[in-house]
């Protein structure tokens, strides 16, 4: 589905800049200079989301905000807002603006934004509720998946910090984004902050924000990610890579509920839930004096653990068929399912990778595969040397053995040369020869 998005800004760079964006996005995009045109536009056509600053020539936002919001009271408002009037918009989301971002606009925080406020709006109309499939874009039936819709249920509605454990690539974003759907925080911003891609020097000035001056290159204030949040969620992921020193300031305003901007004299009081996710043992992390010992116990209030692939293997099936529907729509494709053996092969593969290994997979798949159907040749070349096998019951999978059989298949279709084998697994000589060597092949 195409969502229709009306777009009212009166400076025409910044116009272009955030319809070239969201057109990327594969939305549909109208644009207005002025907000008596948009109130016409909205009169002779359904749009799914608004984004209009607040600032125009004639009628501003808020004015503009209220005429939308008495006609149908569904549409998603975004306002952009310069730093002067952010008190301005925050006003305006207690008279219904979804939220504000403030100018020259992160794009990249723009089109989350957008999205999120665009899965809130299908939430309210579907009255999505956990079932025993699916809850939210959480797809699962096992009763470890089960557990987990429990849990969000449970502790959605309140505000306390949630700790998210497991594995890269299980989906704890997922989970984090449906405590925030699922809360009363939800119509307010969700805002992810990986600790992983934000560069030390700058994680700061990303989480605070500073004021005008504060460093070389400064030249006008800016808001950080936590207050953006404001009234709404902050999700730390990978928390477990953020820096010591950091953490002492994080813990500060974890405790006080307020901070300071770079720069900043006066202290701002926030209120936002604070959700983290992290792949390490932090118990360990605490031990080994990586991670401070107080932090760990402020954001640990709850932890839901979020399982492996491998530990929820019924699911495969039900996931697989969720991500061929969505690539086969995606590249324009008719293909009706999975051959049996594929579907073996998923079942016994390891998924180091998890749930996004196999959703990668999958649009991988869709993309080479030239027949209705996903077989064996459609597989990358690891997998299709496990569909030469011929698969024990899960039950009796020897996982070493399973190993030393692909890989001898491997040597014996490339004469014993190495570097062949090599290249048919996927992985390096190297790492070959270790193999070899652990399964008394060398």
């Amino acid at each position: 589905m195409k969502y229709n998005i009306l777009i009212i800004e009166d400076e025409i760079n910044t116009l272009k800049v955030l319809s070239t964006a969201l057109k990327k996005e594969k939305f549909n995009i109208e644009t207005s200079l002025t907000g008596e045109d948009a109130l016409e536009m909205l009169r002779d056509n359904r749009y799914d989301l608004v984004l209009t600053d607040y600032k125009l020539p004639g009628i501003n936002g808020e004015t503009l905000l209220e005429q939308i919001k008495s006609k149908d009271s569904q549409i998603p408002v975004i306002l952009l807002t310069a730093y002067g009037t952010i008190d301005l918009a925050v006003n305006a989301m207690k008279k219904g603006a979804y939220t504000y971002l403030t100018k020259p606009v992160n794009l990249k925080l723009l089109i989350s934004t957008v999205k999120d406020a665009l899965r809130l709006k299908e939430q309210k109309l579907n009255n999505d509720i956990p079932g025993s499939n699916q809850f939210l874009n959480i797809f699962g039936k096992s009763k470890a998946i089960q557990e987990v819709f429990s849990m969000i249920q449970r502790i959605s509605k309140t505000d306390a910090s949630v700790l998210i454990l497991g594995e890269s690539g299980t989906g704890k974003e997922l989970v984090a984004r449906a405590l925030h759907y699922t809360s009363l925080r939800a119509d307010k911003p969700f805002i992810p902050i990986d600790c992983t891609t934000i560069p030390l020097e700058l994680m700061e000035s990303e989480l605070f924000g500073y004021e005008k001056g504060a460093f070389t290159c400064a030249y006008s204030n800016k808001i950080g990610l936590i207050e953006m949040a404001q009234g709404g969620t902050v999700f730390f992921d990978e928390i477990g890579d953020l820096d010591y020193a950091l953490q002492k300031k994080l813990l500060r305003f974890l405790q006080e509920k307020e901070f300071q901007r770079l720069g900043g004299k006066g202290k701002i009081k926030i209120d936002v839930r604070v959700l983290t996710a992290t792949n390490r043992n932090l118990e360990e992390a605490v031990e080994k004096g990586e991670f401070r010992a107080d932090l760990y116990y402020r954001l640990n209030v709850i932890s839901i653990y979020v399982p492996s692939l491998n530990e929820r293997k019924e699911d495969i099936p039900l996931l697989a068929s969720h991500f061929l529907e969505e690539f086969s729509r995606k590249n324009k494709k008719a293909i009706r399912g999975f051959d049996q053996n594929v579907m073996d092969i998923f079942i016994n593969y390891e998924w180091p990778g998890n749930v996004r290994e196999l959703e990668n997979l999958i649009e991988r798949s869709v993309i080479l595969c030239p027949y209705d159907q996903i077989n064996v040749e459609c597989l990358p070349r690891k997998l299709k040397l496990m569909g030469d096998e011929e698969f024990p019951s899960p039950e009796s999978l020897n996982l070493p053995e399973m190993e030393k059989k692909i890989i001898l298949k491997a040597l014996e279709k490339s004469s014993w040369n190495q570097s062949k084998a090599a290249h048919l697994l996927g992985i390096t000589r190297k790492q070959l020869r270790t193999k070899m060597k652990n399964l008394e092949l060398l």
